[in-house]
């Protein structure tokens, strides 16, 4: 099922941010690879890196439980999970 992400920060997290986007944009890479992640970008404000969306893809929940077992921004706490958003969305089918 395909899901709008919308993960903001949680206060203070740049330096966290800074710290583990390599490792965030490498495992990003490898599931938009395997279509598990559609698209995703930062959400800024000021110019700052405030937070995250993605357009994702998963068969069921234990692949998202999966995913962000795993994801650096989560394990190193920069995103704020006590707001975390996960909206179910139907994307228009590319051509």
């Amino acid at each position: 099922m395909q899901y709008l992400v919308i993960a903001y920060d949680n206060d203070n997290a740049l330096e966290r941010r800074l710290a583990v986007r390599d490792a965030h944009v490498e495992g990003t890479r490898k599931l938009m690879a395997e279509g598990k992640i559609i698209n995703a970008g930062a959400l800024i404000e000021d110019e700052v890196m405030v937070g995250s969306t993605l357009l994702v893809d998963f068969e069921t929940d234990d692949e998202i439980d999966e995913w962000l077992e795993n994801e650096p921004y989560v394990k190193n706490n920069v995103w704020n999970m006590d707001e975390f958003q996960i909206v179910p969305v139907k994307l228009l089918p590319k051509q």
